[in-house]
C-alpha cells in the first residue's frame, strides 16, 4: 500500500501526534522509528513525501535527506528541526530539501507545508507519467498522440489501412493532424522507403493546376520552355497526399478519378501516357457527401475515395489526451530550442482543458512554444505591459500585485523572512523563489532568528 507521507521520527510521543494530525487532515502516514527503516520504503516510484526529524539514534534525517534524492532528486523531504539547527536547515533546503519545521510547531503548519509538498509530487509523477508513456509507446503512437479511446481506435485503423495498398480519404477538422495521419499510414505501409508527396489543393492558382498534378512538356503553354513531371510522376511508387481535396476544380476532379481507375496520367500538351504506380491519400475539413449533394464535388470521385475512410476527433472532443499532447510538444520545443522548459502543472492542465481549441492540435502546439519559450499559456504575448495597470493582461497585474504585497510585507518585518512567509502563508522556499523571481532584497540570516 502507498502513503501520503513517510513519517520517520524516533520520539514516540512526537511519531504519535505528527501521525494523529495528518489522519485528522486525510492524510494517510506510515511511521518509522529509525531512518534505516523506512528506506525501504522510498523508492522513486512513492507517489508521497518524507517528513524526518533532523537528530535521532544511528541514521539522522539530513543522512535520510541524501539518500532519499540519491533514489529520486524530486522527492520533497521535509524536516523537523530543533532551534538551534535552523543554519543547518537552511543549507539542507539549498541541498535539495522541500522545507523544514522548527520544534515546537502547530499540527496545522504541519499539514499545511505536507499538502503543498504533495500537490509537488502529484505534478512530478504526473508528468512522468506522460514522459513514460511518451517514451515506452511505438512509432505510431509517439507520432499520432493519445491514450483516448477515439485516438486508440484511430491508431488500429491506420496500421489496418497501411497494409492494404488502398486509396484513403481522411476527413477532420482544420488542425487535427491529417498529414500527420497520412505521413503515418505511408510510413507503415509497403511503400515506405519511397517518396511521401503532400500537395494542398487549396494553394494551388488554378493557372497552373494541372501541370502541378500531371507536369508538361516543352512548349505546352506560354513559359513553358522545358518539360516537367508532374506530382503525381514525382511520387511514383510511394505515396501523393491531396489535402484540402473539397478545393480541387470540378474539371480536374474528372482527370483525378480516372487516374485513380487507370494508374495513368498524360502531361500537359502531349499524348502518351504514363503508368504511376501511386496511393492517393486525399484529406478534406468538410463533409463531400454533403458537397457531392449540392454539386460542388463529383459524387462518383468521392465513392471511389472513400472506399476506407479515417474520422480525426476535434480536440474538444479528447480533452483527456491535452496533457499528454502538451508533454509531447513541450518536448519537442525543450530540444528544439535547447533551453529547460518548466514542466505544466496541473492548474495549467485544468486551464489547457477548459479552452474550446478550436485551433485543433495545431493551436495547442503553438500555445505549448510559447510556453516553452517563457510566455506562459496567454495567448497574446505581444501586448507590451501598461505601467500604469490599465490595459495590462491578468497575470501582469497578477504579478505585480503579488510583488507589491510581498515588498510590503518584508518592509513591515524589517526584511525578516520568518515572520514575512509566516504572514503570507507560504512556506521559506517559496518566499526565497518568489524574492528572487521579482528580485526583492530580504535579510537571509535565519539563523539569528
Amino acid at each position: 500500500m502507498s502513503y501520503d507521507v513517510i513519517l520517520v521520527d524516533d520520539e514516540v510521543h512526537l511519531r504519535t501526534a505528527c501521525s494523529q494530525a495528518f489522519e485528522l487532515a486525510g492524510i494517510s502516514v506510515a511511521s518509522f522509528d529509525s531512518a534505516e527503516s523506512a528506506l525501504d520504503a522510498i523508492d522513486r516510484n512513492h507517489p508521497g513525501v518524507v517528513v524526518t526529524d533532523v537528530k535521532m539514534a544511528g541514521m539522522g534525517g539530513l543522512q535520510l535527506l541524501t539518500a532519499a534524492l540519491e533514489r529520486d532528486p524530486q522527492l520533497p523531504v521535509i524536516l523537523i528541526t530543533g532551534h538551534g539547527d535552523i543554519a543547518m536547515a537552511v543549507q539542507a533546503i539549498k541541498d535539495g530539501a522541500y522545507d523544514f519545521l522548527e520544534k515546537p510547531f502547530a499540527s496545522e503548519r504541519l499539514v499545511e507545508i505536507t499538502r503543498r509538498a504533495l500537490d509537488l509530487r502529484r505534478l512530478v509523477i504526473e508528468n512522468r507519467s506522460l514522459r513514460d508513456a511518451l517514451d515506452t509507446g511505438d512509432a505510431l503512437e509517439r507520432s499520432v498522440v493519445g491514450r483516448s479511446p477515439e485516438m486508440v481506435q484511430l491508431r488500429g485503423l491506420i496500421e489496418s489501412y497501411a497494409a492494404t495498398d488502398a486509396d484513403i480519404l481522411i476527413h477532420g477538422e482544420t488542425g487535427t493532424g491529417k498529414e500527420l495521419v497520412a505521413r503515418s499510414l505511408h510510413d507503415l505501409s509497403e511503400r515506405a522507403g519511397k517518396r511521401f508527396v503532400a500537395l494542398n489543393c487549396a494553394a494551388l492558382p488554378e493557372n497552373i493546376v494541372e501541370s502541378e498534378f500531371f507536369g508538361h512538356v516543352a512548349g505546352a503553354f506560354t513559359g513553358a520552355m522545358s518539360a516537367r513531371e508532374g506530382k503525381f510522376e514525382y511520387a511514383n511508387g510511394g505515396t501523393l497526399f491531396l489535402d484540402e481535396i473539397e478545393s480541387m476544380p470540378l474539371d480536374l476532379q474528372s482527370q483525378l478519378l480516372r487516374v485513380l481507375q487507370e494508374r495513368k496520367i498524360v502531361r500537359l500538351g502531349a499524348n502518351e501516357e504514363i503508368p504511376v504506380d501511386i496511393r492517393i491519400i486525399a484529406a478534406t475539413k468538410e463533409d463531400l457527401g454533403s458537397a457531392s449533394d449540392a454539386g460542388r464535388f463529383r459524387a462518383d470521385l468521392f465513392f471511389r475515395l472513400n472506399v476506407l475512410s479515417l474520422e480525426i476527433p476535434p480536440l474538444r472532443a479528447r480533452r483527456d489526451d491535452i496533457p499528454l499532447l502538451f508533454a509531447h510538444f513541450l518536448e519537442q520545443f525543450a530540444m528544439r530550442f535547447k533551453r529547460d522548459v518548466e514542466a505544466a502543472s496541473p492548474v495549467h492542465h485544468a486551464e489547457l482543458m477548459a479552452r474550446e481549441w478550436r485551433g485543433n492540435v495545431r493551436e495547442l502546439q503553438n500555445v505549448a512554444m510559447r510556453f516553452a519559450l517563457g510566455f506562459g499559456l496567454e495567448a497574446d504575448n505581444q501586448q507590451a505591459p501598461d505601467p500604469a495597470g490599465a490595459g495590462q493582461r491578468l497575470a501582469d497585474q497578477v504579478n505585480a500585485f503579488e510583488r507589491d504585497v510581498i515588498r510590503r510585507t518584508l518592509d513591515a518585518n524589517a526584511g525578516r523572512l520568518k515572520p514575512t512567509y509566516e504572514q503570507l502563508g507560504v512556506s521559506r522556499k517559496t518566499l526565497y523563489e518568489k524574492i528572487r523571481k521579482h528580485g526583492l532584497s530580504a535579510e537571509t540570516d535565519e539563523a539569528a532568528e
